[in-house]
């Protein structure tokens, strides 16, 4: 899968999946997406963790291996 089918793929689920999102009352909704934030966040903080692992083992400032 090409970078661009994958960004189309990913467009597409959020358009068929949005309606679900917002369906229920205000609170059901308002949960929805404080639990949705909180697992970006947990996710974010996984990856920040593993690049400055790697900053680390590189003994550099930069996240990407030289």
């Amino acid at each position: 899968m090409t970078p661009g089918q994958r960004l189309e793929f990913t467009f597409a689920m959020i358009r068929e999946n949005t309606p679900y999102l917002l369906r229920g009352r205000p609170d059901v909704v308002k949960r929805r997406f404080e639990l949705l934030q909180r697992e970006n966040d947990l996710r974010n903080k996984g990856i920040l963790r593993g690049m400055s692992r790697l900053q680390q083992r590189n003994g550099t400032g930069s996240p990407c291996p030289t």
